[in-house]
């Protein structure tokens, strides 16, 4: 997941259901007492404070009110804070840049949850989780196009659409190895997204968080035509970030990790996901 210059916004970046990727920093803890509310060494006692955007958007939190608990990101704060033993009213949340709450030295927050793809070179100054979420790559296209009922990639290729990605991504190898379709390429995902708003194009690859922004800020009538599964061994995917040598680290690791086995992970997921308008095509 790439934070894209040109989609500040959104602090642009399969689901992670299975996967437990994490950088070389991510920890993990036996689960003890020592990993319940009241014994974590928080930055406010008996309190635990979660970070994300400013604002932030749909489907990660819905209506700018991580509080609410809806979206995909608010939700999984919350099950993870529910694991640690927290109750919904001695979690507070805070707000932060994405470059800023990345940035070495002291946090205002126990974690942050803001699409923070995990990196050797980020974990030299923060700590990260095991991962939460997989980026997948997503066409998006308009209302009225050739493919906007498109349920397959078989459909995608019946359609004999023209698909778009920007040259050196993931997005441009997946037009080609998933889609098996010869790409129109771009020199990057503005001039591809110009392409489409002009009817150049039937259909742009980006990742699916660029997608969600591209549907709802960016085209007219614009839809999300499906994502593809993720099948990067070198995505390591989004971590909760931490201050670094953050002695609570092990236990929100520990925390994620149950929410994952219990299947909760993946009804979040679904829920907020691949309900909102982004179904797989396979």
């Amino acid at each position: 997941m790439k934070k894209l210059k040109i989609f500040a916004p959104l602090a642009i970046v399969a689901l992670l259901l299975t996967s437990c990727g994490s950088s070389g920093d991510s920890k993990s803890a036996t689960a003890s007492a020592d990993c319940k509310a009241g014994a974590l060494s928080t930055v406010t006692p008996d309190v635990l404070t979660i970070a994300t955007g400013e604002p932030a958007y749909s489907p990660w939190v819905l209506n700018d009110k991580p509080e609410s608990g809806e979206g995909f990101e608010a939700a999984v704060a919350y099950a993870i804070s529910k694991e640690l033993g927290y109750k919904k009213e001695n979690v507070k949340w805070v707000r932060t840049t994405f470059d800023g709450a990345i940035a070495p030295g002291p946090k205002t927050f126990d974690f942050n949850i803001q699409q923070y793809s995990i990196t050797a070179e980020r974990a030299k100054v923060v700590d990260f989780s095991t991962s939460y979420y997989k980026s997948n790559q997503s066409i998006v296209s308009f209302k009225g196009s050739k493919i906007a009922g498109a349920k397959s990639i078989a459909d995608i290729k019946a359609a004999n659409a023209k698909i778009g990605a920007a040259v050196g991504t993931t997005s441009l190898d997946a037009v080609e190895n998933v889609l098996g379709l010869k790409p129109q390429v771009f020199n990057d995902n503005a001039a591809g997204v110009a392409a489409l708003k002009n009817g150049q194009i039937d259909g742009f690859v980006v990742d699916l968080p660029t997608a969600f922004y591209l549907r709802d800020a960016e085209i007219k009538d614009g839809i999300i035509v499906g994502q593809l599964e993720n099948s990067s061994s070198a995505d390591e995917g989004a971590g909760l970030l931490l201050a670094k040598d953050n002695p609570i680290t092990a236990c929100v690791t520990n925390a994620l990790e149950a929410v994952r086995k219990s299947g909760e992970l993946e009804t979040i997921t679904n829920k907020w996901l691949t309900g909102a308008g982004a179904p797989f095509l396979k």
